[in-house]
């Protein structure tokens, strides 16, 4: 993990999971969001320890275990006033129910309530009800609402450098996953056609490198995006009855040249796919039958 400065006062430590942090005076500073574990906190603390900086707040973009598990441990070792957003603030305070989710609803088993999908608790001080400007002490931050990979992830901008979370993936992460985890594909690309339009000098993913020019990166997840979408359609526009919501998993990942390796991650491939169905049955191309006392998608083309 590198600690990097973008200005005098803004910085991130780059790692599989990026943390941001901002110097807002000599006694107040934010980290935006806190790595997936306990380790990561503790050489995050270190290093801000030995180059005197003040650790006074924390923002949490969203409830993704990779971006609050080193919350808890933070939180033990100091006080530090916490903000998140709503819903994802109730995640927080209630981690098993992402895994949850995942699993539909019912109580999951140990094997699944991993530290990739669930953090220990964290005490949240402040719900942002909608995004805007934010105001504790003396810190002062522009908030952006950046929903589609998360219910409702925020992005942060401090002097005009923006912090998307996981609105966008660099490249190279982009291509590694295959089919990025997303809960709404319509919400995904809306908030990348949003981020264009933002006046930022810079900006942070949640996974990948600050750039100054990042829109060639943003046009990439945008193709990748649509290029998932258009695999997904064809593959359901040449099954006449069609598939399983499951099958289309394996097919779209075969596809891809995915391996999926254990119960957690098909689940998250299957919510990333049912994400661009959703897009595709709100635009009327697609539907969600049953047949034959089977739940079938279909193409809706004649």
């Amino acid at each position: 993990m590198e600690f990097r400065s973008i200005t005098e006062n803004v910085y991130y430590f780059q790692g599989s999971v990026n943390i941001g942090y901002v110097k807002f005076s000599d006694t107040e500073g934010m980290l935006i969001d806190a790595g997936l574990e306990e380790q990561a906190m503790k050489k995050v603390l270190k290093t801000l320890k030995s180059k005197e900086l003040p650790i006074t707040h924390l923002f949490i973009t969203h409830a993704h275990a990779d971006h609050y598990g080193g919350a808890e441990y933070l939180q033990r070792q100091q006080k530090v006033f916490t903000m998140a957003p709503k819903f994802e603030a109730a995640i927080l305070q209630e981690p098993m129910l992402e895994p949850l989710y995942l699993f539909h609803g019912v109580n999951p088993i140990q094997e699944w309530r991993n530290k990739f999908l669930e953090g220990k608790p964290v005490k949240v001080d402040v719900i942002l009800e909608e995004a805007g400007e934010v105001r504790v002490g003396e810190s002062r931050f522009q908030t952006v609402d950046l929903p589609g990979h998360s219910y409702h992830q925020f992005g942060v901008i401090v002097e005009d450098i923006l912090f998307a979370a996981d609105a966008y993936f660099g490249v190279d992460i982009l291509h590694k996953h295959g089919i990025p985890y997303i809960v709404d594909a319509k919400q995904t690309m809306e908030s990348l056609e949003k981020i264009k339009k933002l006046p930022c000098s810079g900006a942070v993913p949640g996974h990948g490198s600050y750039e100054k020019n990042y829109l060639p990166t943003i046009g990439g997840n945008l193709q990748v995006h649509d290029q998932i979408e258009n695999l997904l359609y064809s593959l359901l526009d040449k099954e006449e009855d069609g598939i399983s919501i499951e099958q289309l998993v394996t097919r779209a990942c075969t596809e891809k040249e995915i391996t999926i390796r254990n119960v957690p991650s098909f689940m998250l491939f299957r919510t990333a796919v049912t994400a661009y169905l959703t897009k595709l049955i709100q635009e009327g191309r697609v539907e969600i039958l049953v047949r034959n006392n089977q739940l079938v998608v279909a193409s809706s083309s004649e």
